[in-house]
């Protein structure tokens, strides 16, 4: 079969696919393998009641039901959610937000891939412009996310240490550079992989160098403000005509309802929705109208305050605790400073095996993590070792699980410098 230059290239191998098709292949095995590589959120009971309460109420109305599921919504989203969540925002934060200024996608992998394409690429008369990444390592999921190739810039981090075993990632701002080729600004908060907040100092720069060079700021919220709220540490919720929000319904407990939330000037959401209707032709209802009640009356706030911030929070205590017991100080290890999300990110410096290596060890031993070296889209592969020295593990699924899993990565990591040693 012959494939034109988008198929060949979104058929090629990818971080992204090489992950989602682990998860799928373990599922189906029915093997008892211990998942801590995919971010697919835990099973709250609270949100659960909630969720189902509701689903029996769209059920038992008609109405309803002719909404959910035999109507096409707009290529901009259910109208009823939209309007509900700009007043929310804008009675909680003083926002001036109007229907003009929201759109959904069918997932925020969707609205990144409208997103990166809009602002990155050929612009014609040879200027291609790129995406700028401050703060590597990053996503996943936007490393291949480009039509073009070679779509991302990034920058490497400062690197502060914070405790014995613990460190943090800064952005450093003498090494960011914006171009005239540069098309937009993408950071996420907090950030998958590493569960770093960039502060609101941080944030504050970058809005900065975005109005400064007249380009938008993209803040991918998934698991961040105003939900689910899963950031630990003191950070505000932003925005303004020249930042783009990106928020989700998945890690509030909507994951298969596939619902993205763009928050933008009304030009951007505009153009986002023709895309919308093209690739789309209009965008699920499901999400929108099992989390509109929960907009409408505000609680949807109060539930990732209160409920869902509190038990990932948990649980990233418990998952730190039980890896320092396991690791001890028998080698050098680092987990980045915990601050958001559902992620651990284990840094092994001088590690005699590569990150790959050792995720393939740990999938043999029936743990599955993802490898540290996919997420650093825009960074040349081999210029930093760093890149091949880490790892991402998820806490979200069930404590005894997740200690489990995390005994058997010490293990493996220190089998691996015995080996070492013993050569």
């Amino acid at each position: 079969m012959k494939l034109s230059e988008f198929g060949r290239k979104f058929t090629a191998d990818a971080g992204i696919t090489s992950l989602m098709d682990d998860l799928g292949n373990a599922l189906a095995s029915g093997d008892d393998m211990i998942m801590m590589g995919g971010g697919n959120p835990g099973h709250i009971p609270e949100v659960q009641q909630r969720l189902q309460e509701i689903l029996a109420g769209l059920a038992a109305d008609p109405q309803s039901m002719r909404r959910l599921v035999g109507i096409y919504d707009p290529p901009q989203g259910e109208k009823q959610f939209i309007a509900a969540l700009a007043e929310l925002l804008n009675g909680e934060y003083g926002w001036s937000l109007s229907a003009d200024n929201i759109a959904l996608t069918n997932g925020s992998q969707a609205a990144f891939f409208m997103l990166f394409n809009m602002f990155g690429g050929d612009f014609g008369g040879g200027l291609r412009k790129h995406i700028l990444l401050p703060l590597a390592p990053e996503y996943i999921g936007y490393a291949d996310a480009g039509i073009a190739t070679d779509l991302f810039r990034a920058v490497q981090p400062e690197i502060s240490f914070t405790d014995a075993h613990e460190f943090k990632y800064r952005v450093d701002f003498d090494a960011l550079e914006v171009t005239a080729e540069t098309g937009a600004i993408c950071v996420s908060r907090p950030t998958n992989p590493t569960g770093n907040v960039v502060t609101d100092d941080e944030m504050a720069q970058l809005e900065a160098l975005a109005r400064g060079h007249d380009i938008p700021l993209i803040v991918d919220g998934a698991y961040g403000m105003p939900f689910p709220s899963l950031i630990y540490v003191d950070a505000e919720p932003r925005w303004n005509e020249q930042i783009i929000l990106c928020l989700s319904l998945s890690k509030l407990g909507l994951p298969a309802a596939r619902t993205g939330i763009v928050i933008a000037a009304a030009p951007v959401i505009k153009a986002l929705s023709g895309i919308n209707a093209i690739m789309n032709l209009a965008t699920g209802s499901f999400g929108a109208m099992l989390a509109e009640p929960l907009v409408r009356s505000g609680e949807i706030l109060s539930l990732s305050r209160d409920v869902v911030c509190p038990f990932y929070r948990q649980k990233m205590e418990r998952a730190v605790t039980a890896f320092s017991l396991a690791m001890g100080d028998d080698c050098r290890w680092y987990v980045h400073k915990p601050e958001g999300a559902m992620f651990l990110w284990f840094w092994f410096p001088d590690l005699p095996v590569t990150s790959l290596e050792l995720y393939q060890r740990l999938k043999a031993r029936g743990v599955l993590v993802v490898s540290g070296h996919y997420f650093f889209p825009g960074l040349p592969e081999d210029d930093w070792r760093h890149q091949h020295e880490c790892i991402r593990v998820t806490y979200s699924q069930d404590d005894d699980s997740v200690a489990r899993g995390l005994r058997l990565i010490a293990d493996e990591v220190k089998a691996i410098w015995a080996e070492q040693h013993s050569a």
